[in-house]
């Protein structure tokens, strides 16, 4: 078997540090012994962006927020779907990863961050969602490892009771907020409801031919 190459490493603001390698022309990001993402599972990744916009398929321009970046299997499949009025902005805590998707992975990347419709912001995902009012269509996240939170302590606020609020004001009426997890999580799916969402759980495989593991995403839509 080819070996693991480490090309780099980031630390993680309030955790620890990722590690991006590459074998042939797989690459893989860990946290220590876990397994973020790969390059070679995108199916649920693709879409988390591909089922939220069949949600918004009404709106002429819609405007969306991804949060993390990742490795941009998200962000591609919705510059696919969205027209040329739609916008998309990518909120990314670690610039590294954004050095990575420009550097060693840019094959991958395909050019999706120069997109015209695409904004980055370097920040984290819940500051940029905390400074909005009504101001997105959908809401696109795939921070961690769902609701149950890997890599920062942070990334609870996120799903708190509060942050969901948060959420909730950012979206416009009829808004979408997607969650990706790696898992089912029924207690996160009642805080949803509790929330004031009305909520679509919807189970999708980790390849995008349909078959490896069963990830679950939530799409919560504002009434």
């Amino acid at each position: 078997m080819t070996p693991r190459e480490l090309l780099a490493t980031a630390a993680v603001p309030g955790g620890d540090s990722l590690r991006l390698f590459r074998r042939g022309a797989d690459y893989f990001v860990t946290l220590g012994h876990s397994e973020l993402m790969t390059s070679r599972m995108s199916g649920s990744e693709a879409a988390l962006a591909d089922l939220a916009c069949d949600r918004l398929r009404d709106k002429t321009a819609p405007h969306l927020l991804i949060g993390g970046y990742g490795m941009g299997f998200t962000l591609r499949a919705a510059l696919a779907r969205l027209g040329a009025d739609g916008r998309v902005t990518v909120a990314e805590l670690v610039p590294e990863i954004i050095d990575w998707a420009r550097g060693e992975m840019a094959a991958l990347t395909a050019g999706c961050l120069d997109d015209p419709r695409v904004a980055l912001v370097l920040d984290d995902v819940g500051a940029v969602i905390s400074g909005a009012t009504r101001r997105y269509d959908a809401i696109l996240l795939d921070v961690d490892n769902g609701p149950d939170g890997l890599t920062r302590e942070g990334n609870d606020r996120i799903y708190s009771m509060a942050g969901l609020a948060r959420a909730r004001a950012a979206l416009h009426p009829g808004g979408i907020l997607a969650i990706w997890s790696a898992a089912p999580d029924a207690r996160f799916t009642r805080r949803l409801k509790e929330a004031d969402f009305a909520v679509d759980e919807v189970p999708v495989r980790a390849r995008s031919n349909g078959k490896g593991g069963r990830h679950i995403i939530w799409f919560a839509r504002v009434p």
